[in-house]
């Protein structure tokens, strides 16, 4: 499953770049939560579709991402967005989408940073539910690092928008503690970082 393709990924960044920066001003703090090896979870807020290159842009490591199937719906997206490191998820059959939810574990277990949106949808200036069912899976192996992130679209111009991404610190389950107290607590920081009231 591990099907990402550095070379690819590079030209992507540079591509999203481009179209981007014209129309959006990046502005970044708490990189510094993320660990420079091994494994973590980054949590964003799902505001609109540019979420996904806006949190691939502002993280310095390259990351693996849980993404709806439709994505993936012929072959030519398939390969292309498997290639960026993209995860299908079976969003209304997860039981279908086993060998990819193992497969996002198994990342993790290799090391790498895998970027799973909570909410599961877009939710505008306000928070949807947390999902439990993948970091209940990831729990049941391990427990890595979660990374709470807060997006924030801030119109400053006819056609320039600053969007804020701010990592939050590093938030880690304890064992005693239930898997939807846990999504409880980080939607709530994920809020916080995005100037939403819970």
């Amino acid at each position: 499953m591990g099907d990402r393709k550095d070379w690819l990924i590079r030209l992507s960044r540079i591509m999203a770049g481009a179209f981007f920066m014209p129309l959006f001003r990046l502005e970044t703090e708490g990189v510094e939560h993320i660990p420079e090896n091994g494994p973590f979870v980054l949590l964003p807020k799902h505001q609109r579709w540019e979420d996904v290159p806006i949190v691939g842009l502002a993280t310095p490591r390259p990351l693996y991402f849980v993404a709806k199937n439709e994505l993936f719906s012929n072959p030519f997206n398939a390969w292309f967005f498997r290639s960026l490191g993209g995860i299908p998820l079976n969003r209304q059959r997860p039981i279908e989408s086993r060998q990819y939810l193992n497969a996002v574990v198994d990342q993790l277990m290799s090391g790498e940073g895998v970027v799973l949106f909570p909410e599961g949808t877009y939710f505008r200036e306000r928070m949807g539910p947390g999902r439990t069912g993948l970091i209940r899976l990831i729990l049941t192996r391990f427990s890595p690092p979660f990374i709470p992130i807060g997006l924030r679209y801030i119109r400053i111009g006819l056609m320039k928008t600053e969007v804020r991404v701010n990592f939050g610190r590093r938030v880690f389950s304890d064992t005693e503690e239930p898997v939807n107290i846990f999504v409880d607590r980080v939607m709530k920081e994920i809020a916080r970082l995005s100037g939403i009231t819970a």
